[in-house]
């Protein structure tokens, strides 16, 4: 057979492509396969305590046992699948409950009811267990603009809560605070309060961060801001003993010149860039960016059209690049309005009606933003957080049987792509299978064993990259 071109043309020219391929592949590695929190709870450092945590999740369990005491209830709230069929009788409510109860996972899953139900009971489990995967000690907007000596002093008793936390064990799985930003009104407080908790901090543990301890800078707008940061981050490293590159930030997305800046560009590349490998999320700030927009607080909402453009711009800009992203809060409590035990019958129908529509509201809000392929948001009051657990839940477990399929399928053959019914997997899709389970495992809404129907072992799973996995399977064919 006769080629046009020689070896060495050849051997040249895709030698040139590797570089610029290796180059590419570097600043776009793919999604990311660590764990990432599904919500992000802020709170006032002045309330932080070490157990902050754990009074969340019994504040949040005893909202839901209260306007929604069984799982048919919170059903027809939020109309899931199936909604209208339930019983509505105290009698027949009961019945189908201890019915359920007593069946395996496998024979509920037949029942029409299985979704409800599931939903329902493993939001209780999480909150007994696990009611905050990450929580932010604010200093920004959720503690205000104080006298110096007050945030001085509030730094030091926050950061030694901290350091008892640590001790309790009583910590979200991801925590960390959240600075003044680097504006030339706060930039001289912000670097004070990060020096001031992080030397207390790091004085009371013997030098010891706790797990996934993140530095939130806000209000970011140019590189500059970011780079500051690093530089402190430095300083702070070398005077506790810390090793390089300890220390973590995340930025937030809240001003319109970080989605377009004055040369009419995205600036987040150049944001993330000046993080030099530090910089992990990106959070959006729901309200200070409507604002920045011109909205009016009537209007400033998660599902406004002005969020949708910034949070396609964020992915867009940081797609394929491992920078996880946040949305933001629903700012609509399910407090309810009247308080006290002696309060009327019509008393009480407020307080429930109060409660389930701002539970309608911020589900939604969180669907919202699963749909648009946001996995993570802010909860500001514990009372909302069974309803993100309620969204998060009923999203993975409706799209479970599908995801099974496709990535069962591409598992099987093992191939670079393959055709599962009418959609077309890639390998970078595959990954994105997989981190569907990885997440919907992290948040509690399937099992490790749910996830083993995939045909993956955990062994696999716990890899996190499917691109290993792969890998491990074409090597173990060819030594056959």
């Amino acid at each position: 057979m006769k080629f046009s071109l020689k070896d060495t043309e050849k051997d040249s020219l895709l030698n040139n492509l590797k570089t610029a391929n290796l180059k590419f592949q570097k600043i776009y590695p793919g999604d990311k396969p660590d764990r990432q929190a599904v919500h992000t709870v802020y709170g006032g450092a002045n309330l932080f305590k070490s157990n902050t945590c754990v009074k969340m999740g019994d504040i949040a369990l005893r909202n839901l046992k209260t306007y929604a005491p069984d799982f048919t209830v919170l059903a027809r709230v939020l109309k899931f699948k199936g909604h209208e069929d339930l019983p509505g009788s105290e009698k027949k409510i009961k019945k189908l409950t201890k019915k359920l109860d007593k069946m395996s996972e496998a024979e509920r899953k037949l029942e029409p009811e299985w979704l409800a139900y599931s939903v329902y009971n493993k939001i209780i489990q999480k909150l007994k267990t696990e009611p905050v995967e990450d929580f932010r000690i604010d200093f920004e907007d959720g503690f205000g603009n104080r006298p110096d000596d007050e945030e001085d002093a509030t730094a030091v008793k926050a950061a030694s809560e901290l350091a008892m936390g640590m001790q309790n064990k009583t910590l979200s799985p991801f925590i960390g605070i959240r600075i003044k930003p680097f504006t030339e009104d706060h930039k001289y407080r912000g670097v004070r309060t990060l020096d001031i908790f992080l030397s207390t901090l790091l004085q009371k543990t013997n030098g010891q961060l706790p797990n996934n301890f993140i530095v939130m800078l806000p209000k970011v707008v140019i590189p500059e801001q970011v780079t500051t940061l690093v530089r402190l981050f430095e300083i702070i490293e070398k005077e506790n003993n810390l090793q390089p590159g300890t220390l973590k930030m995340e930025t937030m997305v809240e001003a319109t010149q970080i989605i377009m800046d004055d040369d009419g560009r995205n600036p987040l590349m150049k944001i993330v860039r000046a993080g030099e490998g530090r910089l992990l999320a990106a959070h959006f700030g729901t309200y200070d960016y409507t604002a920045s927009c011109g909205m009016t607080a009537k209007y400033q909402t998660m599902d406004h059209p002005v969020c949708d453009f910034a949070h396609h711009m964020t992915k867009v800009a940081l797609g394929n690049t491992g920078i996880f992203l946040s949305d933001g809060a629903t700012n609509v409590m399910p407090v309810a309005p009247h308080r006290g035990k002696a309060l009327t019958k019509e008393q009480l129908k407020e307080n429930q009606d109060s409660v389930h529509n701002a539970w309608r509201t911020g589900y939604n809000h969180t669907m919202h933003s699963l749909i648009n392929g946001f996995y993570q948001g802010w909860d500001l009051n514990p009372a909302q957080i069974p309803m993100r657990y309620a969204a998060t839940y009923n999203f993975f477990l409706s799209s479970y049987d599908d995801a099974v399929f496709r990535l069962k399928t591409f598992v099987d053959r093992a191939a670079i792509s393959t055709l599962s019914g009418d959609i077309f997997d890639d390998a970078a899709t595959g990954q994105g299978l997989l981190n569907f389970f990885l997440k919907a495992m992290n948040c509690g809404a399937i099992t490790e064993e749910e996830a083993l129907v995939t045909g993956l072992t955990l062994t696999e799973i716990r890899s996190r990259s499917f691109y290993k996995i792969l890998e491990g399977r074409r090597g173990r064919r060819g030594r056959k």
